[in-house]
């Protein structure tokens, strides 16, 4: 269906951020004739504390204003990637920007002339300089990453070509790209797309999963050497890049400005290696369940029992999803009412809709989330999952500055991840039905696999491509599909048949392009699986903790953020409760299921 045929009551408020395309490019406008009164501040940005603030101040509010425009022009392209006019605004937003960095690129270089007890010298003299102190201490800790005024300014200027991989990759992915069409299990003909494979690859009818399976990657595979192209492209980049401001690798440069320690991604990988014997014999005994000779990939999406598959309204998911988090308490639930009542949300799964689900946030109105809503529990627990976004972004903005609101990446999915666990816990505390209850916590073991073991079998494709071509390797779509399909072997263990033609999926992974995130979704997971049963089982402070934590923006490290949440990501600990954890659910389904000989 195409997006004007859906009820507005399903979409969310775009006219909350402009109420016309006039007032948005009167902002635009008067941001571009500001543009140029960043040059009067060149070379005197540290001539006194006051000018100094005064800098700052302009420099946030431009930047203000710039997110404002940019998530309208973002979110209206995204929306539908087929509307021209809507590309043409985003390009404008983004060209925008691209310029704005340009502009501003001897900011950080001019401030790092003085030492840091000259910048702290001037905070004790002028108190409102206290509001930008973490800004600047952030800008010191980088200096020896940070390059001269001129290096800056030609690697903001290259800034829009640098995305360019990003940007062919959605546009081929989801707008461009066309597969065959399937027969579903009455026999219909339908269209098979990124958004309706979901729902092939989860039907009960294994040749209709199968079908979906080998279409779609056939399909991906007819397409290797382009999408080839585009990823060695990609990488190319950001290692080119972590040389060039004294990087000793692209990692470094992703985890470095976060506070990350290394030890933490490679841990991760290795600890996830040692733990595949668990994953190993859940599918042996979903092999049984489903009474298949042979376990394939494709049949690890479908549930291991046969209860019909509900169907939710968006009404019915608002009532689940708050339900489930009461342990949140009162002041949580009356603010997640605002984003269904206020235009938080967009559902319809409309032609042209970028593929998947998001959350972003501007700052001066409030979080919007993302996805084409189909009514299965799995598009409802992706609801409550960027539900988790948006609150973790409200507290933020209420709490914090501007400059401090946007918390780090290493601890954007924390939020998310607890509210899908306390989902499926909810459900499976609410049910008597053994077929149910078997049903949810398969379930919830596959959202384990697909949280833990694949996002790390992500993040060790994507760190071995680094250092492949950090070395010198041609990234030819046969050394990706050869390496993507050994990890799955390695990953996905014994009791499987892993299916030749996974070694395309590569091709489909939107966060290949976003530099070492996915990895984040499994440490994100393991403290999630912290955050969550210390809430259920009340454990005192819990819930004051984890408020707390959502709070804070950035004004914490994320390795301190987790401590005041109760979780020390710096300690072996949250794995191997997660593991634990993990077994437990593989016990309980057993114990639901018929003995496994």
């Amino acid at each position: 269906m195409k997006r004007k045929e859906y009820n507005d009551r399903l979409k969310w408020h775009v006219l909350d951020l402009y109420e016309n395309e006039e007032a948005f490019y009167k902002d635009y406008q008067d941001l571009e004739n500001k543009l140029d009164q960043f040059d009067t501040f060149k070379g005197h940005v540290l001539d006194s504390a006051s000018k100094l603030y005064e800098v700052l101040n302009f420099d946030t509010e431009f930047d203000k204003k710039l997110e404002q425009i940019y998530i309208y022009a973002h979110i209206q392209n995204d929306q539908d990637t087929t509307e021209v006019k809507y590309q043409m605004l985003y390009k404008k937003a983004f060209k925008l920007n691209e310029r704005y960095n340009e502009k501003t690129a001897y900011l950080v270089p001019e401030i790092l002339k003085k030492d840091w007890s000259f910048v702290l010298d001037y905070i004790h003299c002028y108190p409102k300089l206290k509001e930008y102190e973490r800004v600047l201490k952030d800008i010191f800790k980088m200096k020896p990453y940070i390059l001269d005024e001129k290096q800056e300014q030609l690697l903001s200027s290259f800034s829009g070509m640098m995305s360019s991989s990003e940007e062919v990759f959605s546009y081929l992915t989801d707008a461009d790209l066309k597969f065959r069409n399937i027969k579903n299990e009455q026999g219909a003909v339908e269209e098979l797309t990124e958004k309706s494979y979901r729902k092939f690859i989860e039907s009960p009818d294994r040749k209709v999963r199968k079908s979906a399976f080998l279409k779609l990657f056939t399909t991906y595979g007819s397409f290797k050497n382009t999408y080839a192209a585009l990823l060695s492209s990609e990488v190319a980049k950001n290692n080119k890049i972590a040389k060039i401001r004294g990087y000793e690798s692209a990692l470094a440069s992703s985890l470095t400005p976060h506070a990350i320690p290394l030890e933490i991604y490679k841990n991760l990988i290795s600890t996830v290696r040692k733990n595949i014997a668990p994953l190993s014999y859940f599918w042996k005994i979903k092999k049984k369940n489903l009474g298949v000779s042979k376990l394939e990939l494709f049949d690890t999406y479908v549930s291991s029992n046969k209860i019909p598959l509900k169907k939710y309204t968006e009404e019915e998911a608002k009532d689940l999803i708050l339900n489930s988090l009461e342990v949140l308490g009162e002041t949580y639930l009356k603010d997640l009412n605002k984003a269904f009542s206020e235009g938080w949300i967009d559902y319809p799964p409309n032609d042209g809709k970028r593929n998947g689900a998001y959350c972003t946030a501007c700052y001066t109105v409030h979080p919007y989330v993302l996805l084409s809503f189909n009514g299965s529990l799995n598009n409802v627990s992706t609801l409550t999952h960027e539900l988790g976004h948006a609150m973790h972004y409200y507290y933020a903005m209420k709490n914090q500055s501007y400059q401090d609101y946007r918390y780090s990446i290493f601890v954007a999915e924390v939020a998310s991840q607890v509210n899908q666990i306390l989902l499926s816990k909810y459900l499976i505390q609410q049910t008597n039905d053994r077929e149910e209850k078997k049903y949810l916590i398969d379930d919830l073991i596959m959202d384990f696999k697909s949280t833990i073991y694949r996002q790390t079998m992500f993040a060790d494709f994507e760190l071995q491509i680094h250092e492949m071509e950090q070395r010198g390797d041609v990234l030819t779509y046969e050394v990706l599909c050869d390496l993507y399909y050994q990890l799955n072997k390695d990953y996905f263990g014994k009791n499987i048949k892993i299916n030749e033609e996974i070694k395309y999926e590569w091709e489909r992974i939107p966060h290949f392009y976003m530099k070492f995130y996915v990895y984040q979704y499994a440490t994100a997971y393991a403290a999630a699986i912290k955050i969550a049963m210390d809430l259920l089982n009340k454990k005192e402070g819990a819930c004051e903790r984890y408020l707390e934590f959502l709070s804070l923006g950035r004004t914490k490290t994320p390795i301190e953020s987790l401590k005041v949440a109760g979780v020390d990501m710096t300690r072996e600990e949250p794995l191997k409760e997660a593991f634990i954890y993990f077994e437990d659910l593989v016990k309980s389904l057993e114990e639901l299921s018929e003995e496994v000989k």
